[in-house]
């Protein structure tokens, strides 16, 4: 698939998942993806760790869920990191670069024939299980989770939203013209 029809088949995927193992390769690959989004200033301050071991990714995902979120456990899955350094002076770009990151590795996974979603605030928002995914994943303390997304076959067919007219959100040389 190209490019636009890999960012137009892009959705976020709350459903359960084939048992069907994802191989490293493939998760590499994603990763990689990842890892290869723009950073401010070059400083890369993305880290991702892939998990495919199923104790452990049962571990990380009880952890998400008791924080909200309703999905089933994906064959494998890909916790963000943050460093927040500066990019000079008191300017940091970590947010903008993990979620620049973030975007890669959701469109690698389509790209793949994978389904994710991007779940941030239930790693975040509350500090214990912060805490007890970076212990799970041995992360030093200057390296924050923020956002796991489990990675699979989706056991039923994809479909999002529909996005609001192209002329409700968009323009060209003036705000609405």
């Amino acid at each position: 698939m190209d490019t636009f029809e890999c960012i137009r088949r892009r959705h976020s995927y709350r459903g359960a998942y084939l048992d069907t193992p994802v191989p490293r390769d493939d998760l590499r690959r994603i990763m990689e993806a990842g890892l290869a989004a723009p950073s401010g200033c070059h400083k890369q301050t993305t880290y991702l760790a892939g998990i495919d071991d199923p104790a452990l990714l049962d571990s990380v995902t009880a952890l998400v869920k008791k924080s909200g979120f309703g999905g089933t456990r994906a064959p494998a899955g890909i916790c963000v990191f943050t460093h927040e350094i500066p990019a000079y002076g008191n300017c940091f770009f970590n947010v903008q670069d993990y979620s620049a990151a973030i975007e890669n590795l959701l469109l690698a996974v389509t790209a793949l024939g994978y389904a994710s979603c991007w779940i941030e605030g239930q790693v975040t928002g509350d500090p214990e299980h912060r805490s007890r995914i970076s212990e799970l994943l041995n992360a030093p303390a200057e390296y924050a989770p923020v956002a796991f997304l489990p990675v699979g076959i989706p056991a039923v067919e994809v479909t999002g939203p529909e996005y609001r007219p192209f002329g409700e959100r968009a323009w060209f040389n003036v705000w609405g013209g």
